[in-house]
């Protein structure tokens, strides 16, 4: 049994999904397809959750705005109208929660919203695919996939999701269950998402649960690059990744990879692909166990929306470990995440990624310990296998505010 994710490029239109089809029809065999969120849909939906949060009367036209998106892709795909009673309940499910009073917890409130994404999606693409001759069983992997009440953020229950993957993941006369990433469930039934991007992780906890060959990453890239061809034109492909390395490319805040995606892979020693879906005969990228050290080109990564907070005590005492275990607990209190840290005697620097609503709040609480100094809108820039050429690269024409170097990892906070 294989696990196949798609990303929301890859549904993003009825071409799309007809793609998708026909990569499906390539790999004969049992397998568990983990759909995203179509195209740029959960990016409305934070819009969304965002304004009804706040009782904006502009809600509802963005709401109608993401109805006209889906049933545009559904008219395009002629799905019958017979097949399509899963997708009008979801519809109304969402139109009703709006009609609701938020309550005071918007995190809450946005993994009940933000998950109709990944529903939607499924919905739309089970139907297609029972049409066309792909018969499948559509699973709310909310039923399976437990988790605590961290919402935005939540942490999977392994023990009783592996249970309940078991129970509901039975093929049951069909070769394709079609279920969403990044979603899960309290044990009260309270939907959760799993952090921003999560689709790939639900994938690999699925593999490890279910125990499948292999997961592949179908994507709108050639496989795993050496830098985002984004913001860099001359990238690379890279042809094989140990899952050490990684890790370190998606916990330096490489998009290609959810962060927690390898752990439950390399567990069971899982192969990862990472395909282009546009050329699905290519080999892309492989992800596996390599008992050697790996020499590649210098990788890049740029994470956007950082902030560099410098903390100083007041009363000029040294930095001791009080202080640190201080400081990281109101980090983690309001679950901010640091990314990089530099200490001398008397100051302490944190490159942080910017809080949606501002650091405003946060350094007014510092500053009853500390002067505090911080810059926002930069950059932390990540090179791998560095070379005196890419670190003039991406130095060059910036200001460079902090700078760490490791035997085989440079990162350096820029402005």
């Amino acid at each position: 049994m294989k696990v196949f994710k798609f990303g929301g490029a890859s549904v993003s239109s009825a071409p799309a999904i007809k793609n998708v089809t026909s990569i499906l029809q390539m790999y004969p065999g049992k397998k568990v397809m983990v759909i995203s969120a179509m195209g740029s849909t959960t990016n409305e939906l934070e819009t969304l959750v965002r304004s009804y949060y706040k009782k904006d009367p502009k809600t509802g036209q963005i709401l109608q705005r993401i109805k006209g998106y889906h049933e545009q892709i559904i008219e395009e795909l002629q799905i019958d109208a017979d097949r399509l009673t899963q997708v009008r309940q979801l519809l109304a499910s969402l139109g009703e929660r709006l009609q609701r009073m938020p309550s005071l917890h918007f995190d809450y409130e946005y993994d009940q919203l933000v998950c109709y994404g990944e529903l939607l999606s499924t919905a739309i693409v089970s139907a297609y695919l029972n049409q066309n001759g792909l018969p499948n069983k559509w699973v709310d992997v909310r039923d399976s996939l437990r988790t605590d009440e961290t919402y935005r953020e939540a942490i999977v229950d392994w023990k009783w999701s592996s249970m309940l993957v078991n129970n509901n993941f039975a093929f049951n006369g069909v070769d394709l269950c079609v279920t969403q990433g990044f979603i899960g469930s309290t044990t009260t039934n309270q939907t959760t998402t799993l952090g921003r991007e999560g689709s790939d992780f639900t994938a690999a906890i699925l593999a490890n649960l279910l125990n499948a060959e292999s997961v592949t990453i179908w994507k709108n890239v050639p496989g795993v690059l050496n830098a985002d061809p984004n913001d860099f034109t001359d990238t690379e492909k890279l042809e094989v990744l140990s899952y050490k390395e990684a890790i370190e490319l998606s916990y330096s805040g490489a998009k290609v990879i959810h962060p927690k995606t390898i752990k439950p892979l390399r567990n069971k020693n899982i192969p990862l692909y990472v395909r282009p879906f546009d050329f699905p005969d290519q080999a892309g990228t492989v992800i596996r166990e390599i008992d050697h050290q790996l020499d590649l080109v210098p990788v890049y990564i740029l994470k956007k929306k950082q902030a560099l907070i410098t903390l100083s005590p007041e009363d000029f005492s040294f930095i001791s470990i009080d202080v640190l275990s201080e400081v990281f607990s109101f980090f983690k209190a309001n679950r901010i995440k640091v990314n990089l840290i530099q200490q001398s005697a008397i100051d302490l620097s944190l490159c942080v990624d910017e809080p949606e609503v501002g650091l405003e709040s946060l350094v007014m609480e510092l500053r009853k310990q500390f002067d505090v100094r911080y810059n926002t809108g930069l950059v932390l820039a990540t090179i791998r296998f560095y070379n005196e050429q890419s670190l003039a690269r991406i130095a060059d024409g910036r200001e460079v505010l902090m700078e760490q170097k490791s035997r085989r990892t440079v990162r350096m906070v820029l402005k």
